[in-house]
């Protein structure tokens, strides 16, 4: 991932790097990988993730 600052602007180049580290789910990945989880957890919360994608789809056709 590249984030290019112009004219000594850091702090929009920070902000813009953390909202696409947001996008990409990488601050929500990290708070789930600093605790064991077991594999009825995780099945459960992937089946949670793919419902909420589908819903989210559904929305958007209609």
């Amino acid at each position: 991932m590249e984030v290019k600052v112009f004219g000594d602007n850091v702090e929009k180049a920070l902000r813009i790097f953390k909202r696409q580290l947001q996008k990409e789910g990488v601050f929500r990945d990290v708070k789930r990988r600093a605790h064991f989880e077991k594999p009825s957890e995780k099945r459960k919360r992937k089946q949670r993730e793919a419902k909420r994608t589908r819903m989210k789809a559904l929305r958007s056709r209609r």
